[in-house]
């Protein structure tokens, strides 16, 4: 799997897995009845345009699609990519997909336009230890900015990336307007202490 080249100290990886599963994604995405993007505000799940502008539904962890089945081989194999880059990782507890990922759509013009991370120990994220995104077409003028890293990561097909969920890797999206962007997103979550959650009825 052919590695995109970042600074290491970046704690960021991205690998490039293969095209013909994004199309095969994309054509899902656009045959699925998709929803406006929500957002978490005081607690609640809001629309709000002005900070992030998609379309999306999600998709479970065990999904026997077997397009999902694929990608989420193929995610594994990229998640042992970063953590062979990055070996502490295999120090911390026992961590994998825990919740339900999504498939994205942003229109021209849209997209997540706030500096944000994904695990603001705020509402139901805080068992969430790394994100994982998979750009599924090539968008010239698109792709994620990360604040404190000062990097840019351009949207091409394919290019998978991780990195850690918390304030350190504040992020949002470049806004793209002359092409729809297409992603899929998640999180690894340390599976026992979401479960425990669970267990307890603070999440579903």
């Amino acid at each position: 799997m052919k590695e995109y080249k970042l600074d290491s100290t970046s704690l960021i990886g991205a690998w490039y897995i293969p095209k013909k599963l994004c199309d095969k994604i994309v054509k899902k995405i656009n045959s699925s009845d998709l929803l406006p993007g929500m957002m978490y505000r005081e607690g609640e799940q809001t629309i709000v345009k002005t900070a992030k502008e998609s379309f999306e539904r999600s998709v479970e962890v065990d999904s026997k699609d077997e397009i999902f089945v694929e990608y989420r081989q193929t995610l594994m194999d990229v998640i042992r990519l970063y953590c062979k880059k990055y070996p502490d990782m295999d120090d911390n507890a026992h961590f994998g997909l825990g919740e339900r990922y999504n498939l994205q759509k942003y229109p021209v013009g849209g997209g997540f336009k706030v500096w944000h991370c994904e695990n603001d120990f705020i509402s139901f994220n805080y068992d969430r230890c790394l994100v994982f995104m998979t750009y599924l077409n090539d968008v010239e003028d698109g792709g994620t900015s990360f604040k404190y890293q000062n990097m840019n990561i351009p949207a091409q097909k394919g290019l998978t990336v991780l990195w850690p969920a918390y304030w350190t890797h504040t992020h949002r999206g470049i806004i793209s307007h002359t092409k729809e962007k297409y992603i899929v997103t998640g999180w690894l979550n340390y599976i026992e202490h979401r479960q425990m959650q669970i267990e307890q009825g603070k999440i579903q």
